[in-house]
């Protein structure tokens, strides 16, 4: 075990609906991580497991907040010990790790149910645990592709773009792995046993398109440039403004879309009533004319003050300037460093970020005495 020096501050402010929860996360990328700073977030005391010489995040790891890592060789006998140890007093255990690779380190749902059968066992992969797929690499963009989601997005001219890995990941991977975890909790209280959460980024996002196996079934086209939540509505896309930025619009329901139309100054015999499909190409291109004839701010200032649906469309680094963003202080700043603060929020119990971000082998003497442990000796 690594343990740095001890820091000026080592206070973990435990907050939030989750407090008392104990988590042992086992270091890796995407959905894992990001699943534990969500429970993070809700007051959960999270212990991450990072392989012994694991190279430093290549940039500032916002999601890897407000837990510490203890740096093992997982590989070596006595550190396996330790990691069951840790599990005998978890409640819950992320691992994001191929099939069979927690196993043939020793530390499987068997080996880990049987020093702890209380724990809720959570593995998460991208194409699941079992399949002709299972063992292949794979990324956000590959699990998405099998799901119908990808297929769906972006022009009919163009190959669908990559929606960031929100789609996969952290929709279809983190949050369905999360869920997972309270469900089997909840359960728990009636049985007094833990289980095995099998959560898959594929599984997830073929899930979310719930609504949308419903389209299909109903007769409704699906395919890019057909479906009117994905751009190929007029008024359900983004429109560039005169300044090259852009604004979102989504007036699907026809009273914000007449809203739209007279706050505009549009001609209404023109504009309305809302188009159907046939009329959607002829229609996105007048709104395009529209939309170049003032700045973003411009349309955004126009039209905020009406239930017109249009918002601008923000970089990252200008949105936490945004006046509703800081009214409901969407962002928060922590050591110098502006990161999304924790959500969802809670009437009784908010969550909180417990700590700043710290690198790997941060002081671990404090964590291991809440968890009823005494720290290993630093070698």
């Amino acid at each position: 075990m690594v343990e740095a020096p001890l820091a000026a501050s080592t206070t973990v402010t435990a907050a939030g609906p989750l407090a008392g929860l104990r988590v042992v996360e086992m270091a890796g990328i995407g959905p894992g991580p990001f699943c534990a700073m969500l429970f993070s977030d809700m007051g959960a005391d999270v212990l991450r497991i990072e392989r012994t010489g694991a190279p430093p995040a290549p940039f500032v790891d916002v999601v890897g907040r407000g837990r510490r890592t203890l740096a093992l060789d997982i590989k070596q006998a006595e550190d396996v010990d330790l990691c069951l140890t840790l599990l005998s007093k978890a409640d819950v255990l992320i691992e994001g790790f191929r099939p069979g690779v927690m196993e043939r380190l020793g530390l499987g749902p068997e080996a880990a149910l049987q020093r702890n059968p209380r724990l809720v066992y959570a593995r998460m992969t991208g194409w699941g645990q079992e399949g002709p797929l299972a063992k292949r690499a794979g990324h956000d963009i590959t699990y998405i592709a099998l799901s119908g989601a990808l297929a769906a997005l972006g022009p009919p001219d163009r190959p669908p773009p990559p929606p960031l890995n929100l789609v996969g990941d952290y929709g279809g991977g983190a949050l369905y792995l999360a869920f997972g975890v309270m469900a089997a909790l909840h359960e728990r209280q009636r049985s007094g046993l833990g289980q095995v959460v099998d959560a898959a980024v594929l599984d997830g996002a073929a899930s979310m398109m719930g609504v949308f196996t419903g389209m299909l079934a109903s007769g409704l086209p699906m395919s890019q440039g057909s479906n009117f939540l994905a751009g190929a509505a007029p008024f359900y896309r983004c429109y560039a403004c005169a300044d090259g930025r852009y604004v979102a619009v989504g007036p699907i329901e026809p009273q914000f879309y007449a809203t739209l139309v007279e706050r505009a100054g549009l001609d209404r015999e023109v504009f309305l009533p809302q188009p159907g499909p046939p009329d959607w190409p002829k229609m996105s291109e007048k709104l395009e004319a529209l939309f170049l004839t003032r700045t973003r701010d411009e349309w955004a200032e126009l039209l905020e003050d009406v239930d017109a649906c249009v918002a601008p469309v923000l970089e990252l680094a200008e949105a936490a300037g945004h006046p509703h963003n800081q009214a409901r202080s969407v962002f928060t700043e922590v050591d110098g460093v502006m990161q999304p603060s924790p959500a969802p929020r809670f009437s009784r119990t908010p969550g909180a970020i417990q700590e700043p971000l710290r690198p790997a082998g941060s002081p671990l003497t404090d964590a291991f005495r809440r968890w009823g442990l005494e720290p290993p000796t630093t070698p």
